[in-house]
C-alpha cells in the first residue's frame, strides 16, 4: 500500500510540474509539498527530492534552480509556442470548424504550452473573420471516417445541399450513399472525404459537413490494385474545388505576375519557359470539369490555355455563354 501511494505521489508531482511550470514560472518545493498535502498525499522535503530524483532518473526531466528554496519545473514541451500559434491560427481560420468547437480547440491547443503561457498565447491570437460551419455534427463523421479507414470498412451516410430558406435538402431523396472511405483533404477552406465510389467505378469527394448521419458499415471496403500507387497529393494538385474529371496534360500561357501562384498550386517542380514575348508557358496534368473551366477564367487576360486544342475551344464556349447571360 505505501508503495502504491509513493507511486502516485510521484504521478501527482509530474502532472503539477508539467501543468503549471516553465523555466520562467518555478515552484518551490514549499509550494510543492503545499499542493501535495492539499489533494490529501503526505509529503516532506526530504522524500520530495528522493521522488524529483526518481523521475529524473526514469526519463521525465525536472529541472531546478537550486536556493534556500529550490524552484523546480519542467522545460521540455511537445510544442514550442510558435508551432501552437500556428494550430490555433489554422483552427481559427478553418470554416468547418463551428464557433463552439473553436474556442475547444484554441483553449486545448493553447494549454500544450503549460497554464502559465496559455493566457499569454491566446492573447496573441487574432480571431479570423472567418464564416463558421454550424454542423457540430462533424466531429462523429470526421472520427467515423478515420476508424473506417483504419478498419478497412465501408462507410455509409446522407448527402445534402442547402435550399434558398436555408434547410437540408437531401440528395437521391435521402437515399444512402455507400462508399471506400480512402482519406480527408482539407482544400479551398473546406474538409473532404476523398473515397472511391463503387456505382461510378472512381475517385470521388465529399464535403464533411454536408454529410449526415456516417456509419461504419459491416461491409469491407473494395480493394483495387490500381489504386496502389494513387497519391493523394498529386491528385489535389490535379483537380480543382474538389471536383473531379478526366484526366489531361494541358498547356498554359501566363503573365509573369502569376509565376508564383502557379507554383503555390502546382508545386515548385513545374517547369516553365520564357517566351518571346515575354510571358511564361508551362504544361501540368489537370481534371477537367466546370471548376477547372472557372480557374481558368478567374485569371482574366492573364492566363491563356494554348493546348489541346478541345480544350481551349470549352474555355472559348464558357466565355460565351457568360456574355450571352449578360446580354438577356
Amino acid at each position: 500500500m505505501e508503495k502504491s501511494i509513493s507511486k502516485l505521489k510521484m504521478l501527482k508531482i509530474w502532472e503539477i510540474l508539467v501543468r503549471e511550470t516553465d523555466e520562467e514560472n518555478p515552484m518551490t518545493s514549499t509550494e510543492l509539498i503545499s499542493r501535495l498535502e492539499k489533494m490529501g498525499i503526505s509529503c516532506d522535503r526530504r522524500t520530495l527530492y528522493k521522488d524529483i530524483d526518481a523521475l529524473n532518473e526514469n526519463g521525465y526531466e525536472v529541472l531546478c534552480n537550486r536556493s534556500k528554496k529550490n524552484e523546480y519545473y519542467v522545460l521540455d514541451r511537445k510544442f514550442d509556442d510558435a508551432e501552437l500559434h500556428i494550430l490555433i491560427d489554422a483552427v481559427q481560420a478553418a470554416s468547418f470548424v463551428t464557433e463552439n468547437k473553436t474556442k475547444e480547440l484554441v483553449n486545448k491547443i493553447a494549454g500544450l504550452s503549460g497554464s502559465h503561457r496559455a493566457e499569454i498565447l491566446k492573447s496573441n491570437t487574432v480571431a479570423f473573420n472567418t464564416v463558421k460551419s454550424t454542423n457540430e455534427k462533424i466531429y462523429y463523421s470526421v472520427n467515423e471516417i478515420i476508424t473506417a479507414i483504419k478498419e478497412k470498412k465501408k462507410i455509409e451516410f446522407y448527402y445534402f445541399d442547402y435550399g434558398v430558406d436555408g434547410k437540408k435538402v437531401y440528395r437521391r431523396e435521402k437515399k444512402l450513399y455507400w462508399v471506400n472511405p480512402y482519406a480527408t483533404i482539407f482544400s479551398n477552406d473546406c474538409y473532404y472525404l476523398l473515397c472511391y465510389d463503387d456505382k461510378h467505378e472512381k475517385m470521388s469527394h465529399y464535403r464533411i459537413d454536408r454529410m449526415d448521419s456516417v456509419t461504419i458499415s459491416q461491409r469491407d471496403i473494395k480493394k483495387r490494385s490500381d489504386l496502389d500507387d494513387f497519391s493523394v497529393k498529386k491528385h489535389k494538385k490535379q483537380v480543382f474545388s474538389m471536383f473531379a474529371g478526366d484526366d489531361e496534360r494541358v498547356t498554359f500561357q501566363i503573365d509573369k505576375c502569376l509565376i508564383d501562384g502557379m507554383h503555390d498550386k502546382f508545386g515548385s517542380g513545374i517547369k516553365m519557359k520564357e517566351l518571346e514575348n515575354g510571358e511564361a508557358e508551362f504544361s501540368v496534368d489537370v481534371q477537367l470539369s466546370p471548376a477547372f473551366i472557372g480557374w481558368c477564367l478567374s485569371f482574366g487576360s492573364k492566363l491563356k490555355v494554348t493546348y489541346p486544342s478541345y480544350v481551349v475551344d470549352k474555355v472559348k464556349e464558357q466565355i460565351e455563354a457568360l456574355r450571352q447571360s449578360y446580354e438577356q
